[in-house]
């Protein structure tokens, strides 16, 4: 994800960066991995992987395209950046990281009747994603689309309401298209259990806000043109501090294996289990 557009305290600087160098680092990998899908998994028409370095892979991965034929009628494209594409950070018990693209757990819940594919990209932002839309869904015809983006937009301090301009354009595109989108809100950050400067905690309180202002425009639109949308934020978030659970993430940007298999669990039982049935 990228780089924060102000300056960070002192006291939250070292795992949020370490993940941030680590998105930066994925710009200039010219690496490519190419990891084998568990049996029965319909893991994307693009796969993004982590390197032996822990990297996710580099922007310039678009078009390294792989086709699963499958006999279904439903196909679900779970499409963003690096918190679509799985990316989790290092750490002392993985020291290598880890790709766990919730699409894969997705694919798991609905069975062989549904297509999944994944379709994220780490260090995107939302005018990106915008961009190669049509190229990367439109264009495969799904039956629905997962939209997550936006988190990357904040790190760079854009403004939530050009955040929300951009978002809507892939959600209107789809939605002309006869796709369903389903919007799902950006998650938390967290910064450690030792902010204790009045500046950590400002700027943290106004990074959240802005968040929270994204998070309640994504869901507005959503019941205003009566879709369903996933709450990222609420779901991973701890009830008192508003921060990512850290359960959910080891870095303070980027999910667990658990946080990305919440996701799949919840957009499967909130979104998709009770129209699947009609739709394979």
């Amino acid at each position: 994800m990228g780089a924060m557009g102000r300056a960070l305290p002192s006291v939250v600087r070292s795992s949020i960066v370490n993940s941030r160098i680590l998105e930066v680092l994925n710009r200039q990998e010219n690496s490519r991995s190419s990891p084998t899908a568990p049996p029965g998994i319909t893991e994307g028409f693009l796969l993004l992987s982590a390197t032996a370095q822990g990297h996710c892979e580099p922007r310039g991965a678009v078009g390294r395209i792989r086709f699963i034929v499958m006999n279904t009628s439903s196909h679900i494209v779970c499409f963003g950046d690096s918190l679509t594409a799985g990316f989790q950070s290092p750490t002392a018990d993985n020291p290598q990281g880890a790709e766990t693209p919730y699409g894969r757990f997705l694919q798991e819940l609905t069975g062989p009747s549904v297509r999944v594919s994944v379709s994220g990209i780490c260090g995107e932002l939302t005018g990106e994603m915008a961009m190669r839309f049509r190229s990367a869904v439109l264009s495969h015809q799904p039956t629905h689309v997962v939209i997550l983006g936006g988190t990357n937009d904040l790190g760079w301090n854009a403004a939530p309401a050009d955040i929300m301009r951009n978002l809507l354009k892939m959600y209107e595109l789809a939605a002309a298209a006869g796709i369903t989108p389903v919007p799902v809100t950006v998650p938390s950050i967290r910064v450690g259990d030792d902010l204790q400067s009045e500046e950590g905690r400002r700027w943290c309180a106004e990074h959240l806000d802005r968040r929270r202002w994204l998070n309640g425009l994504i869901l507005r639109y959503a019941e205003s043109k009566g879709l369903a949308a996933f709450d990222l934020f609420t779901a991973t978030a701890e009830s008192e501090t508003q921060q990512l659970a850290a359960r959910y993430s080891n870095d303070g940007l980027h999910l667990t294996t658990a946080g990305y298999r919440l996701l799949a669990e919840r957009l499967y039982k909130e979104v998709f289990a009770a129209t699947l049935g009609s739709l394979s």
